[in-house]
């Protein structure tokens, strides 16, 4: 791992890149730069974690580039895969401003460039800039209702819906907007998306066997190209 500059990365400067996320689109640009310049980018190689669950909750992370991956280890020691994540985003901020331990480990699937500082920092700043605290509490607001639209899932969809709704999901940032047929999705494995579909690997792998043999989707290794959005959206009751 090595520390690169504060505010300049491969993208560009790094409150450009910040400003780009609903959760500081609206903050001044110069407010913007001095978050950067309080904490530091560094470059991880493929493979690291960033923090372990049970970890206290001390730094906020932001993606710059790469590719993470967040699990947890269930009671019965089952690793549970929640989410991947490949654009750029905060990570890590629900234990700072909850004060509670990390519920997650968070690992980097590919080189990432990753920007963190100090949670005491990153609450004054949420503390002085309403913008910023309204957008963190939407996208809050919005992460407790996916948690509750998958509870809906498990509850009203079969594991065939469910499947065909996190590999649109995989492909969107919001199902009010389907991705177009041809749309590829991140390398995901048969039991990692077993993990997001609450599904045992055997039946989501015979699942995606069949929505290959019938033109759903086309596979190459670990990745997926959505051939027939259509039939996958009906198929999950979008």
């Amino acid at each position: 791992m090595t520390v690169v500059a504060r505010t300049q990365v491969r993208s560009g400067p790094l409150e450009l890149v910040m400003s780009r996320t609903p959760a500081l689109r609206d903050v001044p640009k110069a407010d913007l730069r001095k978050l950067a310049e309080s904490g530091r980018v560094h470059h991880y190689r493929r493979g690291t974690y960033l923090c372990h669950q049970g970890d206290p909750p001390v730094d906020v992370f932001f993606l710059v580039q790469g590719r993470l991956e967040i699990s947890s280890v269930s009671p019965t020691g089952t690793r549970v895969l929640h989410a991947t994540v490949d654009r750029p985003q905060f990570i890590g901020e629900l234990g700072v401003f909850g004060e509670m331990a990390r519920t997650a480990d968070v690992l980097t699937l590919d080189e990432s460039e990753i920007w963190s500082v100090d949670g005491d920092t990153f609450l004054s700043f949420v503390t002085l800039q309403p913008a910023a605290a309204r957008s963190l509490l939407a996208a809050l607001a919005r992460q407790v209702q996916e948690h509750q639209a998958f509870s809906d899932d498990l509850l009203f969809l079969d594991l065939r819906g469910r499947v065909a709704k996190r590999l649109l999901q995989m492909a969107t940032s919001s199902l009010d907007d389907l991705p177009r047929d041809g749309t590829s999705i991140p390398p995901v494995t048969h039991a990692d998306l077993a993990s997001l579909c609450g599904g045992s690997r055997e039946n989501v792998s015979r699942i995606l066997s069949e929505f290959h043999r019938r033109g759903l989707v086309r596979r190459d290794g670990h990745r997926y190209e959505l051939r027939k959005v259509a039939a996958l959206a009906k198929l999950a009751d979008l």
